[in-house]
């Protein structure tokens, strides 16, 4: 089910990739960076995302009175492989080309892990950190981010349809529960980074 146009949302996408670019940049002014929050445009997207898709499964529930999630994943699948699969394909030659073995053992893993949306989970357990000098080598890092927001799309789906259909009179005291442990482990999560 489509959703109609918000030329609002297309404003904050960009501005959540400009912000990302100029992180990377690393722009210095006056022995300044004064974009080095610019990865806040991430969670920009996840919560861009959230909004949507929530908006597409709450939408499709209240005109047809159910949700298909073939549908839904269908979507999904085509708006997603065909980019991903493209980007993997053109990067092939040129890591076979350019990468010593055991990196070219790794971006293998790496492709095989973002095809499965879950390079998020391999990055951090193969202890790969973002920003380090070696990420160069690692040409598919940036997936840790799709496999997020892939992640989410996969289970958030269930559970909104599950609190729908068993808790319906609960939702908004879910939905706050879920606030209030999400902020609550993102401040865990900032107090202990290693």
């Amino acid at each position: 089910m489509k959703i109609s146009y918000r030329p609002e949302i297309d404003g904050l996408r960009a501005i959540a990739v400009g912000a990302v670019i100029l992180y990377h940049a690393q722009i210095t002014l006056f022995g300044q960076q004064p974009f080095k929050g610019g990865f806040i445009g991430v969670d920009i997207f996840f919560v861009i995302s959230g909004y949507l898709i929530t908006s597409i499964i709450l939408k499709e529930m209240i005109v047809t009175g159910s949700f298909s999630f073939k549908n839904f994943y269908e979507r999904r699948i085509r708006r997603i492989l065909p980019a991903l699969l493209f980007v993997m394909l053109v990067s092939l030659p040129f890591a076979w080309m350019y990468l010593l073995s055991s990196d070219l053992l790794d971006f293998s893993k790496s492709i095989l892990y973002s095809l499965g949306f879950s390079s998020n989970f391999y990055f951090h357990y193969s202890g790969t950190q973002y920003g380090a000098q070696d990420e160069l080598f690692k040409p598919f890092l940036h997936m840790w981010s799709l496999s997020i927001e892939e992640q989410y799309y996969i289970l958030f789906p269930i559970i909104l349809l599950t609190a729908f259909k068993y808790f319906k009179k609960y939702l908004v005291l879910f939905l706050i529960l879920g606030f209030v442990i999400s902020l609550t482990l993102a401040d865990w999560g900032s107090k202990n980074y290693s």
